[in-house]
């Protein structure tokens, strides 16, 4: 990841600068009702129009699966960017053809504009060159600024950043950076915390960590899995005893790796999943045969505490329990204060990613606290499974 140029290494005066962002948005009502991809994106738009480039914006929204879907216009993200920017932002009815080509040609340097939905084409999705030359040429040079796209082999991801001189935005120098810093080249002990439902969707994370990572924590409802594996009985608790054998496999393979795998101790346990539910906390031997596992306990806690302070970097991916419904967002609450403590102290590198991760951190109030924390859900899966990136691979110098 570190072989990838910059805005820095691009002389944008006088261009016509695409930006590829994620400006995929919530929205209701024709209003966007979360701005924070929008925000994400200011620093590098703002840095090229500073420095007299023509910022011409592309991004996807929803899935129209080719076709020109009204309800999926990004005309009133136009209109939001605009407001957050603080000046106009001009708004081309297509990505390509005349009125892009219209759009583009009325942007002065220092001026933004944002073209229309690239998946109204069919061809973005499917990385067609043809349609990611006939993008490429509306402008000068190529920014990708949208790390959370960057796993798909798209032609405004993929296929355009080999047509233009090309470069990562500000966005994905960060991402990339902090990604780097956590598992490439780590200060050690390296802690890796992975939790959420199901151990069959995070199998390959798991196969991968165990080989970068001193210590490894499974929480959420994957841990009663790994629990079901060494013959605990886990009650009503959400578990996939099929995957008992590779759960098996993975804490072997850990041990050859030299990571250390760390389970719950304790268990924080209800018979109904509901807000206020009446719970207990047990040792693991004595899980109710009626009763769910939905959160870990004190001993589990203050466990992971004592682990934290001997690390030097951290990646957290998932809960460790159910903590959408409270009380059984305890553990991850007092992990996730705990973790952003030792960051703000200076003694820890945090990073953080995936859409639970996010909510659960802001649940926690301490997600401005940690090292980094990436919004962008598939990617960031991916490159805890190692994959290759095809929308960072095509921006390596």
């Amino acid at each position: 990841m570190s072989s990838f140029k910059t805005i820095d290494d691009l002389d944008v005066e006088g261009k016509r600068v695409l930006v590829r962002c994620d400006l995929n948005v919530p929205m209701k009502d024709g209003r966007v009702t979360d701005s924070t991809r929008i925000d994400r994106s200011l620093q590098t738009i703002r840095d090229l129009t500073g420095r007299g480039a023509s910022v011409i914006i592309l991004s996807h929204f929803g899935r129209p699966k080719g076709e020109a879907v009204p309800e999926m216009t990004l005309e009133p993200v136009a209109r939001a960017l605009g407001e957050a920017l603080g000046q106009d932002v001009a708004f081309g009815k297509d990505c390509i053809g005349p009125d892009a080509e219209r759009a583009v040609q009325a942007v002065t340097p220092g001026g933004v504009a944002l073209l229309e939905n690239l998946r109204y084409h069919a061809e973005e999705e499917a990385n067609d060159a043809g349609f990611a030359g006939r993008l490429a040429g509306l402008g000068n040079l190529y920014v990708n600024d949208a790390f959370s796209c960057a796993h798909r082999a798209h032609a405004s991801t993929e296929a355009i950043a080999r047509l233009l001189p090309s470069a990562a935005g500000r966005l994905m120098q960060a991402e990339l950076e902090a990604l780097a810093n956590a598992l490439e080249k780590p200060e050690r002990p390296v802690a890796a915390l992975v939790g959420g439902a199901k151990i069959s969707s995070k199998m390959t994370v798991l196969g991968h960590l165990i080989e970068q990572v001193d210590v490894l924590i499974i929480g959420g409802g994957m841990a009663n899995t790994f629990l079901h594996a060494q013959g605990i009985d886990v009650g009503k608790s959400l578990c996939e005893a099929d995957m008992a054998d590779a759960a098996r496999d993975i804490l072997d393979k850990a041990v050859n790796a030299g990571c250390e795998v760390v389970l719950p101790i304790d268990a924080v346990v209800a018979r109904d999943f509901a807000e206020g539910a009446a719970s207990e906390t047990v040792m693991l031997d004595a899980i109710p045969s009626d009763s769910m596992m939905l959160d870990v306990g004190p001993a589990s806690i203050a466990d992971l505490v004592a682990r934290l302070k001997d690390c030097k970097t951290l990646v957290w991916n998932g809960p460790l329990g159910a903590f959408e419904v409270k009380p059984f967002d305890t553990a991850t609450n007092a992990l996730a204060r705990e973790a952003a403590r030792l960051t703000t102290e200076g003694s820890l590198l945090s990073v953080a990613g995936g859409g639970d991760t996010v909510a659960a951190l802001a649940n926690a109030g301490v997600q401005e606290q940690f090292s980094y924390v990436s919004t962008a859900g598939g990617a960031f899966l991916e490159w805890l499974e190692g994959k290759e990136l095809p929308g960072v691979a095509a921006l390596k110098s």
